[in-house]
């Protein structure tokens, strides 16, 4: 089962499933300019087959294909293992549709028509959130640690109490996020636009689901969590009832 592939200095390669020949023309070439390597297929059982089999740092799901539908063939890779991020396009517009994806594992979306320039901002910035980096002069530790919880930063390999934990890669972005801050409060907003490295205005609920989805990983009891705690009116922070976060 292919894993989230840390981005390096090789070229990205990107799976594309999308069936608007044209469309998926268009996306590849202009992702092939940036130097990422793009694998096509044209409908949703292909483009399952391709994304369990082959390993990518980022898959680009359309919504509506023949055979399967991008919710469904999203909801069957993450019930698989596939944590590779997922950017869904929708043609969709309303906010349903938009949350529904998010909602079952999708890392980000683009609704159509969208503008490419914007697509390839959106790529770069999944793949960077992938990419171990070290701030010049001060350079993060790669392993976070609270507890029996444990985070690598490098292989993006999380532990609690010794037996792994399979999260996505938005949620792996959250917990670190969380881990690097203990104590402190975020909101919403804040956490879209850090987490998710740009501003989702009005989709600020879409980070309940994924802090759920979290606490569902990670915390004994999610109704009571101990690590992940709600601060009422304003937001979230990462309070661990034992051990201090050392990082």
């Amino acid at each position: 089962m292919p894993a989230i592939q840390p981005h390096t200095d090789h070229a990205a390669a990107i799976l594309l499933i999308e069936d608007h020949h044209d469309i998926a023309q268009l996306v590849s070439m202009h992702l092939a300019d940036q130097g990422m390597t793009v694998e096509h297929a044209g409908n949703g059982p292909l483009g399952l087959s391709k994304a369990l089999d082959n390993a990518h740092q980022l898959i680009i799901l359309d919504l509506m294909l023949p055979g399967l539908d991008g919710l469904e063939l999203c909801r069957r890779l993450r019930a698989q293992g596939c944590q590779t991020p997922v950017l869904m396009l929708t043609a969709r517009s309303t906010e349903l549709d938009r949350v529904l994806g998010l909602e079952i594992g999708a890392d980000d979306y683009l609704t159509k028509p969208f503008s490419v320039r914007e697509l390839v901002a959106r790529v770069k910035a999944i793949l960077r959130r992938i990419t171990p980096t070290a701030a010049a002069g001060n350079p993060p530790a790669a392993m976070l640690q609270t507890g029996d919880l444990s985070v690598d930063q490098e292989t993006r390999e999380v532990l609690l109490g010794g037996q792994d934990v399979q999260l996505t890669a938005r949620e792996f972005d959250l917990l670190t996020h969380f881990m690097r801050h203990p104590g402190r409060v975020f909101s919403r907003g804040q956490l879209l636009d850090q987490v998710w490295g740009y501003s989702h205005s009005g989709y600020e609920h879409t980070v309940n689901s994924h802090i759920n989805r979290l606490r569902a990983k990670i915390e004994s009891e999610p109704a009571r969590p101990q690590f992940i705690r709600t601060v009422r009116g304003v937001g979230y922070k990462f309070a661990p009832d034992d051990a201090a976060t050392r990082h």
